[in-house]
């Protein structure tokens, strides 16, 4: 009979791991998406506000802090999350993004830009125009996602845009356009935030992100 109970229990043991194992490593972690989310919207918001000249222009160097730790490393943890939860575009999009702010901060705090001289704008005009085509790929799988978060890449994708026409023609109207269009993004993605930590900490849909699959 012992022979037998112990065999029961290592079939049951077995049975166990092999459901574990189905269900994937990430399966027992916290969704990242809102602390992404989050991380994302707040450093966003920062620098929008500057573009939109609602501030003086020299409280625009207080970004810095904000790109690189919850903009650029916090973020990109997010990303490495989601990587572990088997969320192929928010890894993709974390990491980018907090790729993003990292070089950012890197282009403004080491003196990347002073660097490039008279040719600043061509400089800063190419590297926000190849961020512009990443975001524009990333709203074409956006849209099998949530309504929300296409917003946040729609309205992303033209504060690039706006950005990169800006930079090559050396024109501050369209950074501020950007900054506006920036104010948007941020409205989405912290709605993209606030209902994912509400709805995951209540356990049921508070706030709707309206899936798309």
């Amino acid at each position: 009979m012992t022979s037998i109970a112990s065999h029961s229990a290592t079939t049951d043991q077995a049975v166990d791991d092999v459901a574990t194992s189905a269900r994937g490593f990430g399966h027992g972690i916290a969704d990242p998406g809102p602390l992404g989310l989050g991380a994302f919207a707040m450093t966003t918001f920062f620098l929008s506000v500057t573009n939109t000249n609602m501030v003086p222009a020299s409280v625009s160097v207080g970004v810095l802090s904000l790109a690189f730790f919850y903009g650029g490393i916090t973020q990109m943890l997010a990303g490495m999350w989601e990587f572990a939860k088997g969320n192929t575009f928010g890894a993709l999009a974390f990491s980018s993004f907090g790729a993003f702010w990292l070089s950012y901060w890197y282009l403004v705090d080491r003196g990347v830009l002073t660097a490039m001289g008279k040719d600043v704008d061509k400089g800063l005009g190419l590297f926000l125009l190849a961020w512009t085509i990443f975001t524009a790929y990333m709203f074409i799988a956006s849209t099998r996602t949530t309504l929300v978060i296409m917003g946040v890449f729609a309205a992303l994708t033209l504060t690039f845009l706006f950005l990169t026409i800006g930079a090559f023609a050396t024109d501050t109207t369209y950074n501020k356009v950007a900054g506006w269009l920036g104010l948007v993004t941020v409205l989405f993605a912290w709605y993209g935030s606030l209902a994912g930590v509400m709805n995951a900490t209540a356990k049921r849909v508070v706030f709707p992100v309206f899936p798309r699959t």
